[in-house]
Order: C-alpha cells, then structure tokens, then sequence
C-alpha cells in the first residue's frame, strides 16, 4: 500500500518526550501483511483509544519505557 497501513489504537500505554508530547500506544495492524499484529508505536499528538491512524510502515516498534 502507497499511503501506509491503518492501524486502531488498542490502548494509550504512557506519555514521553521532553514536553509529554508523545503517547506510547498499543496499535492493531487493520490492513497489509501484518494485518491483526498488535504493534508498540509512539505517536506525537493528541491520541486516544478507538483512533484510526495512518503508519507508514509497520515493520518498526518502539521500545517500552521503563518506570524509575
């Protein structure tokens, strides 16, 4: 697919970043290869469980942040 996979947002995980801009989220693979894979991806933005996003690739996953 030319203009990437879509994915539902299964559960928002935690916020990062230096301002918590970025929401740690669990996301499952709607469309493509990968498709029912639930993937680990960080997301710059506003987010909540439910959404529809657009991944340009599905092959990456983030790393899950460790609590101190």
């Amino acid at each position: 697919m030319a203009d990437g996979y879509h994915a539902e947002i299964v559960e928002v995980r935690a916020k990062t970043g230096v301002y918590g801009e970025i929401y740690q989220v669990l996301c499952k693979i709607l469309d493509g290869p990968d498709t029912g894979r639930v993937i680990l991806r960080n997301i710059k933005g506003p987010v909540k469980q439910g959404m529809i996003i657009v991944l340009l690739e599905t092959e990456r996953e983030a790393k899950e942040i460790k609590g101190r």
